[in-house]
Formats: C-alpha cells, sequence, structure tokens
C-alpha cells in the first residue's frame, strides 16, 4: 500500500469544515497515478480561474458573472461530456479532465464549482439520482443547472427525470418523495464519496481488483462510520489472496453488524479464508 498517499489523503477530508473538495478530487487518482503532481493540476485549475477574474468587475451582476463562466467553461474552453466512452474512469480523474475536456457531471462540477467561487458565484453540487447537478444560488432565486452542458431545468423537468427512479425504488403514491428532498445541496464530503463510489462501480464491473483496492482504501478513509465500506475492502483483499487483511476487515464486520442482512453470507467468507489461512 503507498501509505505516504493514504497518509495525504487521509489528513485532507479529516475534518468537514475547511473540506478541499477540489484538491481531495484530484488526490483520489494517486492510486491509479502514483506520481500525480496534485498541486500542479490546481495551479492549471487558479491560472483558468485568474483568466476569468480579470473579465470581472466589481459591477459584474452574479447573473452576467454566471454567463461568463458558461462561455468560459463551455464554448471557450469546450468542456463536456465523454461522449464515446462515458464509463471510462479517466472521466473521473481531474488531472485527465483538464486535458482532455472531457469528463462526467460530477467532475465536470467539480471544476465548475471551484471556477465559480473564485469569481463570487456560489454553486453546489446537488447528488441527484442517476445525474449528478449544480444548484446556483441568484439574488433571482436558486437554480439546477446541468454540469455536462450548462442547460438549467424547471421543475416539471427535473420531476421527469426523477420519476423513473422513483418508480424503480418504489417511492410513489402514499409513499412519494417530494422533488425538493433530492435537489438539497450535498456537503463536500457527500460529493466525494459519490465521486468515489461512481469509480467503485466501474472498477467492480471490470473486474480490476488493484485498482479498486485503492478507490476502497479511499472510501473507508471519507466514510469511517460506514462498516459496510470495511466489509467492501474485506471482500476485495479477499479477490487479491490477501488472506490476512481480509479475514481482519469481515472479522470486525461481522462484531459490529452481527444481524445485517448478509451476515451469513460474510461468515461463510470467513469460514472459507480460514481453512485456506490454514493451509497455506
Amino acid at each position: 500500500m503507498p501509505t505516504r498517499q493514504l497518509d495525504y489523503f487521509t489528513s485532507l477530508v479529516a475534518e468537514d469544515d475547511h473540506f478541499p473538495l477540489t484538491e481531495s478530487a484530484i488526490a483520489v487518482a494517486q492510486h491509479a497515478f502514483p506520481d500525480l503532481d496534485v498541486q500542479h493540476t490546481l495551479d492549471e485549475i487558479d491560472a483558468l480561474g485568474s483568466k476569468l477574474k480579470k473579465r470581472i468587475t466589481p459591477d459584474t451582476s452574479q447573473v452576467q458573472r454566471l454567463q461568463l463562466l458558461k462561455h468560459f467553461f463551455y464554448t471557450e474552453l469546450g468542456f463536456g461530456p465523454n461522449a464515446n466512452d462515458f464509463y471510462a474512469p479517466e472521466n473521473s480523474y481531474l488531472h485527465h479532465v483538464m486535458e482532455s475536456r472531457r469528463g462526467i457531471p460530477i467532475s465536470l462540477a467539480i471544476l465548475m464549482m471551484e471556477l465559480g467561487q473564485q469569481i463570487g458565484l456560489k454553486i453546489r453540487g446537488v447528488s441527484f439520482p442517476n445525474h449528478f447537478m449544480m444548484r446556483v444560488s441568484l439574488p433571482q432565486g436558486e437554480i439546477i443547472m446541468d454540469p455536462l452542458n450548462g442547460a438549467t431545468y424547471s421543475k416539471d423537468e427535473l420531476q421527469a427525470m426523477l420519476d423513473p427512479y422513483l418508480d424503480a425504488k418504489g417511492y410513489r403514491g402514499e409513499t412519494a418523495l417530494p422533488l425538493s428532498i433530492f435537489l438539497r445541496a450535498s456537503s463536500s464530503r457527500e460529493i466525494l464519496s459519490r465521486f468515489l463510489r461512481n469509480l467503485k462501480l466501474i472498477y467492480t464491473e471490470h473486474e480490476r481488483w488493484e485498482r479498486l483496492l485503492g478507490i476502497q482504501e479511499r472510501l473507508v478513509i471519507l466514510l469511517p462510520d460506514s462498516i459496510e465500506e470495511v466489509r467492501d475492502r474485506g471482500l476485495i483483499f479477499a479477490q487479491l489472496e490477501y488472506l490476512r487483511p481480509a479475514l481482519k476487515d469481515m472479522q470486525q464486520y461481522i462484531s459490529e453488524a452481527p444481524e445485517a442482512s448478509d451476515a451469513e453470507e460474510i461468515r461463510n467468507h470467513i469460514a472459507t479464508l480460514e481453512s485456506q489461512a490454514r493451509s497455506h
């Protein structure tokens, strides 16, 4: 394990106050690119911010600032979705997104929020189901914006996007959840956990266990109260035949969540690993 990089990540996400979202998101890529210079990518973003700031005067209204930001980001710099390979892990690595100008909603949103903040805009992330959004606070009110292209959505459009998710989850009729619940601003920790879980999904589907372990280590650090993330790390260790750490994580899970729905399954895993350990 490259403990120096994990220690660095741990220090970044230790506190909810002053949580450096952009730096933390860039640092995620160090599991796959150990030599990545995080500061260099931060400097590149700041250089874009400086260029944008030159177009702002104290008289520039919030609406004008947003229009300038959108034109700069999407038209001049050409940021947008990677339509050819939407699920490539590189779309989540901010240093790569800066080079390719191609990303997914959440990676583009993190860059957009950072640049917006630098010119005095209040843009926050929204963990909308199946599509990360941005919430922009203007004197005229709040707007919901798509990070892929800067489009804004009406409540009716957002409801139409939400309905298939509600149907799939069975949240209809008496148990219907209001749209407003899904439009609240997310904390930096929530945004980064969604960011990591996107990568977790991609690497799980492709069974890239070493890469997945790097992501899972960071989820355990980011969400210290989530025993499920410890369990998942144990399952990845088992795939990689790291028997001792696999056993340790799974035993911790069983001791903290003995009544979990998958407890029996995990106990069976433990028994299998213990017999493997004995035969080694």
